[in-house]
C-alpha cells in the first residue's frame, strides 16, 4: 500500500543543517514529505518511495529549502521606543546624561509598565512580522522591561498571546533580573530579593516562563545575585539562560556553565576558561553582533576559541529598543560574517540548528529531519551564501509552520 502524506515538495534542493551531514547537509535532489505538522522524509529524491501519495504536491522548481529560522534571543516585547534618545547620542549627550534625564532603560520600564497587554501585543506584531517575513518559524522572547511582578508577568503573557495570534513557535524567558528598577533606590540585594521569592514563583505558576534569564555585568547584577537567581529557577525546574560578559568579563560565561545554562549570550569579553567551562556543559554561545554594531563595541567575541573548543555558536537578532532596535534575522547573519568573520555555515546554522538547541528545541526543530516540526523556509537563491552575502534583500519565497 502506497504511503500517504499531507504534502510533499520535490524538485527541491535542500540544506538540511543535519549535524551528522559535512557543511549544510546538502541533498541536491531533494523531498520532504510531511504528516500531521511533522516531517515524515527529508533525503533524496532516489530514496524516497515512487509511489507515495499526497493531499497536494509543491513543485520547487528547483529552490533551496532549509529549516525554518529561529531566532534565539529577543526582548520584542516593550512599550514606546528609544528614537529620541538615539538623536540625542548623535548630537552628543552621554549615556550618563540620557540617564540622568530619564532616559534609558528606565523610560522603556516606565512606558512598558504604562501600556495594557493589548498594546504591548500591538506594539509587537509589526517587529514579529517583519521576522516571520523573512522566514522565522520560531522565536524566543524575554520580558525584563517591567521589573515588578506585575508588568513581566503582563510582559510574558503578551509573548505568549503573539504565538496565538500568528503562525510561529513562541518560547518566552524570565528576565526579572534585568536592571534595576527606579523604586529599589539602589539595593540591588533587596530586588534580587524580590525576584527569587515572588516574581520568579508567580511567574512559573502561572506557566508563562520557559527559562529563566539574567544580566550580570558591573551596570547590572554580580555573580553572587545572579547565582541566586538561577538557584531559585533551578529549584522550580525552570532551565537557565544568562547576558554573560558583554561589557566586562566577570565570569558570566563560566557560571552559565556552573548551572548547565542552555547558552551564554553575547559574550565579547569571554576568556578561555570560560570557553572551556561552556564547552564541557554543551553550553550555546549566542552571538549578538546587532548590539556590538549599534554600540560601537570592538571586542569581539573568541570565535575562534569557541571553533577550538567545540563550542555550538548561535546568532539572534537582540531585537529590543535601547541597544539593538534590529529586526531581521538576515541581517544579523551578515553581521555575523562580516564583524565577527563567522563562516556561512556556521552563519546558516546558527539562526536554524543552534538556534533551536540554545532554546532547548533542538528534538523538535532547527535541523531537516523525520520527526521534526515541519517549519520550512523556501528560498529563491542559487546558493546558500546568498542569505549571508546579501543586505536589505529579502529571498523568501514560501514559508511552512507546522506543514501549512
Amino acid at each position: 500500500m502506497a504511503e500517504r502524506f499531507d504534502t510533499i515538495w520535490h524538485n527541491a534542493r535542500l540544506a538540511t543543517v543535519r549535524a551528522d551531514l559535512p557543511d549544510l547537509g546538502v541533498i541536491e535532489h531533494g523531498v520532504i514529505a510531511a504528516r500531521q505538522g511533522r516531517i515524515a522524509f527529508a533525503g533524496s529524491r532516489s530514496d524516497f518511495p515512487t509511489d507515495a501519495d499526497a493531499k497536494e504536491r509543491i513543485d520547487c522548481e528547483g529552490r533551496w529549502i532549509t529549516p525554518g529560522l529561529v531566532d534565539c534571543h529577543t526582548h520584542l516585547v516593550f512599550g514606546g521606543n528609544r528614537a529620541h534618545e538615539f538623536e540625542l547620542r548623535l548630537k552628543g549627550a552621554s549615556y550618563e546624561e540620557i540617564a540622568r534625564a530619564g532616559g534609558g532603560i528606565v523610560s522603556t520600564v516606565a512606558a512598558t509598565r504604562g501600556a495594557s497587554e493589548a498594546e504591548l501585543v500591538a506594539g509587537a506584531l509589526p517587529r514579529l512580522d517583519a521576522l516571520i517575513g523573512e522566514g522565522v518559524t520560531t522565536i524566543e522572547i524575554k520580558s525584563g522591561y517591567g521589573l515588578n511582578t506585575e508588568t513581566e508577568t503582563r510582559q510574558l503573557s503578551a509573548a505568549r498571546a503573539l504565538g496565538n495570534k500568528r503562525s510561529v513557535g513562541v518560547r518566552t524567558s524570565f528576565l526579572g533580573a534585568h536592571a534595576l528598577p527606579p523604586e529599589a533606590e539602589g539595593d540591588k540585594d533587596r530586588y534580587i530579593d524580590l525576584v527569587c521569592r515572588e516574581m520568579l514563583p508567580a511567574v512559573a505558576k502561572a506557566g508563562l516562563a520557559d527559562a529563566v534569564d539574567a544580566f550580570m555585568e558591573g551596570i547590572a547584577f554580580s555573580g553572587e545575585q545572579t547565582a541566586r537567581v538561577f538557584g531559585a529557577a533551578k529549584a522550580l525546574g525552570l532551565p537557565i539562560k544568562l547576558h554573560a560578559d558583554q561589557l566586562s568579563d566577570l565570569g558570566g560565561a563560566a557560571l552559565a556553565a556552573e548551572f548547565s545554562a542552555l547558552s551564554a549570550d553575547h559574550l565579547e569579553h569571554t576568556d578561555e576558561a570560560g570557553v572551556v567551562a561552556m564547552a564541557r556543559a554543551g553550553t550555546v554561545a549566542v552571538l549578538l553582533p546587532g548590539a556590538f554594531y549599534f554600540i560601537r563595541e570592538t571586542t569581539k567575541p573568541p570565535v575562534e576559541l569557541f571553533r577550538a573548543h567545540g563550542v555550538n555558536m548561535a546568532l539572534a537578532t537582540d531585537c529590543n529598543p535601547g541597544s539593538s532596535p534590529l529586526t531581521s534575522l538576515l541581517l544579523a547573519m551578515n553581521m555575523g560574517a562580516t564583524l565577527f568573520r563567522m563562516t556561512v555555515a556556521e552563519c546558516l546554522a546558527g539562526v536554524t540548528r543552534e538556534g533551536a538547541r540554545a532554546l532547548g528545541m533542538l528534538d523538535e526543530t532547527g535541523t531537516l529531519e523525520a520527526g521534526k516540526y515541519c517549519d520550512l523556509a523556501i528560498w529563491d537563491i542559487e546558493r546558500p551564501a546568498e542569505l549571508i552575502y546579501r543586505m536589505g534583500f529579502n529571498p523568501l519565497h514560501r514559508r511552512v509552520w507546522r506543514g501549512k
